[in-house]
């Protein structure tokens, strides 16, 4: 329901409005960049790896896509003048994808040799389903490119990752699962929580077993402990996987596999294009809705 809602314009001119009033702030670290850097400098300093995003999705033409190319080139300059221990996570859409494939290739290619001089690494993350396929292609070249400081996403919630999973092993990919955070059709996408869960468990182990790296995204404390059990059972060295979370979410969860002596990163987004970002953590987790409504009442 919540992510329906999601294209009302009237519900998105309210909390684009009011949002960051009411606790917005609390998962999207601000709508500059100059408001970002303090977050994830501080969740640097309490022992966390951060990744950041500029928020957005759609473009209309090339020009603007070139806008933000320009803007990831200006992070991960900022990134290294910082001294911020921060990668970038960033999505094809906003780089020209809907409109070329071809575009995106280069724009994305562009930012991953940026970031290669610069010593940093670069997230492709994964949307919407009709979007799989291309990502997975732009991803396949950039590796035979000889590019190895990319990485994507893979979601457990598709039918088809499991094939796509075993279609990029021979790659010794560094990858990311996610369960899936869009609303896709019971065709493609298991629609009941325990498929999903049991998906992700399949996935996330054969990803330990075969990829150069993963990063295990998940606020399942059970998913986490899986993992863990996994990874120690295997003989999986804790430098080949990372533990992800996004910010806002479960941050007492974070320090404490911090205090274990595991790597935990955290997706810190920013920019002025957040309503759809928010709208799908509400979705994701009831306790974020509860929390923005309990501000909304108290004004």
């Amino acid at each position: 329901m919540i992510l329906a809602a999601a294209d009302s314009p009237r519900l998105q001119r309210f909390v684009t409005r009011y949002g960051f009033r009411l606790g917005a702030a609390r998962f999207v670290a601000g709508q500059t960049l100059d408001e970002a850097v303090p977050v994830l400098r501080r969740l640097n300093d309490a022992g966390l790896k951060t990744n950041t995003t500029l928020l957005g999705e759609g473009v209309r033409d090339e020009a603007e896509t070139r806008a933000v190319v320009a803007e990831y080139r200006a992070v991960l300059e900022r990134i290294a003048a910082e001294g911020l221990r921060t990668n970038v996570a960033l999505k094809l859409t906003h780089l020209g994808l809907a409109l070329d494939e071809e575009l995106a290739y280069r724009n994305v290619a562009e930012l991953v040799a940026a970031a290669a001089e610069l010593g940093n690494f670069i997230r492709i993350d994964m949307e919407e389903s009709r979007y799989v396929d291309a990502t997975l292609r732009i991803y396949r070249r950039l590796r035979e490119a000889g590019h190895d400081n990319v990485g994507t996403v893979l979601q457990a919630y598709l039918y088809r990752t499991e094939a796509d999973l075993a279609s990029l092993l021979p790659l010794g990919p560094n990858l990311r699962i996610v369960k899936g955070a869009y609303l896709e059709p019971a065709e493609i996408a298991y629609p009941e929580k325990r498929d999903v869960d049991a998906a992700y468990a399949r996935l996330m182990e054969a990803m330990l077993g075969g990829c150069s790296f993963i990063a295990i995204a998940t606020h399942d404390e059970t998913l986490i402990e899986r993992a863990v059990a996994f990874a120690e059972r295997e003989g999986i060295a804790r430098d080949r996987f990372q533990l992800q979370m996004l910010y806002g979410v479960r941050p007492k969860l974070q320090l404490a596999l911090v205090a274990r002596g595991y790597d935990v990163l955290v997706a810190t987004p920013y920019g002025p294009e957040w309503y759809r970002y928010l709208m799908r953590r509400l979705a994701e987790r009831p306790a974020n809705l509860l929390f923005f409504l309990r501000n909304l009442v108290r004004g």
